[in-house]
């Protein structure tokens, strides 16, 4: 009975080690698994590498390159160039600002396991003075200063902070629904659907050669036309403005190609 035994235990011992081996093995296969489909991932990755200079082509340090909607913010060395590194593949828009300067964007597209090298030129900017104004209700941030003593002229339509909260919109898109004095149409050119701000005084789309109306976002121009869908969300908007025509341009803002009118739309945060 003793040696039926001893041979039981052995055996159960050998299931043992030979279940022990086999999850073992299938851990090291997990493991192996997971190695491969992060050097996968890894591999198809992008990067943008840039430079910032001035008109004269000097190289610009501390410049600002951002990518809106994510919290990539990447500054420029003593030689103006800056590398943004771990892109998945896709479009993205980049803003480029430095103090003194007008700030640009760009859409840009970033392919897999793919380098993108870019190089911005900024424009110098004169120094804005701001009249004195007096605030007696809640407390104005100083980038708001200007859209305030607009509101007070009423020359444009305007959607403050508490508005645009009241409203409790998920997309901005929804926002620039509610002004009379442009519309909102879509574009269907490409796999996704596309929202654009089109003036009044025109009518057709987009792919109709349409009147679409120039995006600033905190005073940097979007490429136009400018798909909304692309806005923050709107919990993280302060203000939006909208001017229907060149006469009613705010003067900074006006200029070549701003007779379908302009959007202004202020984040409460700096991107």
């Amino acid at each position: 009975m003793q040696m039926y035994h001893r041979a039981f235990l052995y055996v159960l011992g050998l299931v043992g080690a030979q279940a022990l081996t086999s999850s073992s093995l299938a851990a090291q296969e997990r493991a192996r698994r997971l190695s491969a489909d992060t050097v996968k991932v890894t591999e198809t990755l992008g990067t943008i590498d840039g430079i910032v200079t001035d008109t004269n082509l000097v190289p610009l340090r501390g410049a600002f390159v951002s990518v809106l909607n994510s919290s990539i913010r990447v500054g420029t060395g003593p030689n103006g160039r800056f590398r943004i590194t771990r892109i998945p593949p896709g479009q993205f828009l980049l803003i480029v600002k430095r103090g003194g300067y007008r700030p640009t964007s760009a859409m840009v597209e970033v392919k897999a396991s793919d380098t993108l090298r870019l190089a911005y030129t900024l424009v110098d900017a004169p120094m804005a003075t701001l009249e004195g104004m007096t605030v007696t209700e809640k407390a104005v941030s100083l980038r708001m200063l200007e859209f305030e003593q607009r509101r007070k002229l009423g020359m444009g339509q305007f959607m403050t902070a508490e508005e645009i909260e009241r409203r409790g919109s998920v997309y901005a898109t929804e926002l620039m629904r509610k002004f009379t004095n442009m519309s909102v149409q879509p574009s269907r050119s490409k796999s996704m659907t596309e929202y654009f701000a089109l003036s009044n005084r025109e009518g057709g789309s987009i792919s109709m050669g349409a009147c679409p109306m120039t995006v600033y976002l905190d005073q940097v121009p979007m490429p136009t036309p400018f798909n909304l869908d692309l806005l923050p969300s709107p919990k993280d908007i302060g203000g939006i403005e909208v001017y229907g025509g060149s006469s009613t341009i705010p003067p900074q803002f006006s200029g070549p190609n701003r007779g379908c009118g302009v959007i202004l739309v202020w984040t409460k945060i700096d991107y």
